[in-house]
């Protein structure tokens, strides 16, 4: 590596954003944003710099930061993240904040996340709603190590099962049920792009029209709400009207749709009835 390289002109020399950069430079000295700016122009030893280099590669070639960096902000959080994990995004925000509009702030509510991969909402909500009490799902062992330890991190207690859905929760009943199920269709090209095409596809694909897993949550939920109980799942941008046909197909009632900061409709719920399809 080049001898007598600065900070800044290692970064400069990235050919990554310079946000990037920023953030792997970074982990690799073990300083924060602050630090970096004000001995911008200290020479970088070779060590650092061909860490930096390794980084900066892996990146250059399409892999998430998110996986370089092992770590992602959700909800005001830091978790870890791991390839066996969907990357948190900014727009499941929405799915929490309508979930806490529904959680009384001392109400011991009986909460269960489906499909929770990373656990970032069951853990959002159980740090913001600490009388909550919260279940989380997912059928891959994997996932589930991921969550249980950003549980951990954050000092929140929420059950995990592995399953399938439902399959390990036989008899149990919640006051809400939320989830962020796969729902991209088969073949969607983006599948291929950017960080889709190294998260895992399982997490991400809902059969042919994407809709698999959520018509199977939309049928098997009646079963485990009490009557009158929230069901919420985000779904795709042009699935708004098939999830709300599957919901009234059910029984559920006063069925919404709500959108994104972006102004995509992005999760839709609806309330458990008495006669809510079993």
């Amino acid at each position: 590596m080049s001898a007598g390289v600065t900070l800044a002109e290692l970064l400069a020399q990235s050919g990554l954003p310079l946000l990037e950069a920023r953030m792997l430079l970074e982990r690799v000295l073990g300083k924060n944003r602050a630090w970096l700016a004000a001995h911008a122009d200290e020479a970088a030893d070779a060590e650092a710099q061909n860490a930096f280099a390794a980084l900066a590669q892996r990146r250059g070639d399409g892999e998430p930061i998110a996986y370089i960096l092992g770590v992602r902000e959700f909800y005001g959080l830091e978790f870890g993240i791991t390839p066996a994990v969907l990357i948190p995004r900014p727009e499941t925000e929405l799915l929490v904040e309508l979930a806490l509009e529904r959680i009384p702030a001392n109400a011991p509510l009986r909460v269960l996340d489906l499909g929770t991969g990373s656990g970032v909402i069951a853990v959002a909500l159980a740090k913001e709603r600490p009388q909550a009490r919260v279940t989380a799902v997912d059928v891959d062992y994997a996932a589930l190590s991921v969550a249980r330890a950003n549980a951990k991190r954050h000092k929140v207690g929420v059950r995990f099962f592995c399953g399938d859905w439902f399959g390990a929760l036989a008899g149990e009943r919640f006051e809400l049920i939320v989830s962020n199920p796969p729902y991209v269709a088969a073949g969607d090209a983006h599948l291929g792009q950017c960080d889709l095409a190294f998260e895992p596809q399982r997490a991400l694909v809902g059969g042919a029209d994407g809709l698999d897993c959520i018509r199977a949550i939309v049928a098997k939920a009646g079963a485990h709400l009490d009557p009158g109980a929230w069901l919420l799942f985000e779904h795709g941008y042009d699935q708004s009207g098939a999830c709300a046909a599957l919901l009234a197909a059910h029984g559920y009632r006063q069925m919404q749709s709500w959108p994104d900061l972006a102004g995509i409709v992005r999760v839709s719920g609806a309330r458990a009835a008495q006669n809510v399809l079993k």
